[in-house]
């Protein structure tokens, strides 16, 4: 157990050095923040209502998408692996260290947002702010999933480009963090509800548990882990 808190210790110090992990858990999503936010708050007084959920489902699913694969492509498609191997250590705990690590940044950043939205911008804050927290771990976790799923997948930084942005954009544009969903056409509309951002909006909103709607990411969660334990299985004989 030390040597386990010692690693995910030790990704989180490396993260911190990373520039690249850093501008997508931290300095994008909170220029974003700041920029967007004065914008969506002056030009439409109603959005403050939502405006701390829709940053912070910005800055989770960029941190996520964006910010959680490449470690995990220089890790597994390197011979690091191969030290792993030779010195015992599973293979799995580098890719839950990277999950803690990226876990423990994107709820930081969250909470940032939280605390700065209202005396930045006279957000709302959420009615059932206990509600509001565990939705957001929640959402955290599973779209840590999805972006550990990526980082196992793909086995280049090159094609992981276009592929957490062929993910991150639309999570965006089809969530309703940007403009609401009742104004997309009912085909867009529905796509949006395979992508967490939009389940993760949904269930930050919501001033009570509402089993129907964590169930889509409940699904999502399962789809990605068993993904994430078959390519470290697999890992491990290649």
């Amino acid at each position: 157990m030390d040597a386990f808190l010692y690693g995910a210790m030790l990704q989180w110090k490396l993260d911190l050095r990373n520039k690249v992990i850093l501008l997508t858990y931290y300095v994008v999503p909170l220029v974003f923040f700041g920029f967007m936010g004065a914008i969506f708050s002056s030009i439409n007084p109603e959005a403050k209502n939502s405006l701390i959920q829709s940053m912070t489902i910005f800055g989770v699913t960029m941190g996520a998408f964006l910010g959680t694969p490449p470690p995990l492509i220089e890790l597994y498609g390197s011979d690091i692996m191969k030290a792993y191997k030779v010195g015992g250590i599973p293979l799995w705990t580098a890719a839950v260290n990277n999950f803690i690590s990226a876990f423990f940044h994107l709820f930081i950043m969250s909470f940032i947002i939280f605390l700065l939205a209202p005396l930045a911008f006279g957000a709302k804050v959420p009615e059932n702010i206990s509600v509001y927290f565990f939705a957001l771990t929640v959402f955290i976790i599973v779209s840590l999933s999805v972006g550990t799923a990526l980082g196992l997948l793909i086995k280049s930084i090159s094609k992981l480009t276009i592929f957490s942005q062929i993910i991150f954009l639309p999570s965006l544009m089809l969530s309703g963090i940007m403009f609401p969903t009742s104004l997309l056409p009912s085909v867009l509309e529905k796509a949006g509800m395979i992508f967490p951002a939009t389940w993760g909006l949904k269930t930050m909103l919501s001033s009570e548990l509402r089993l129907n709607l964590f169930l889509p990411l409940l699904m999502i969660f399962l789809l990605s882990a068993s993904i994430n334990i078959y390519k470290i299985s697999r890992a491990g004989i290649e």
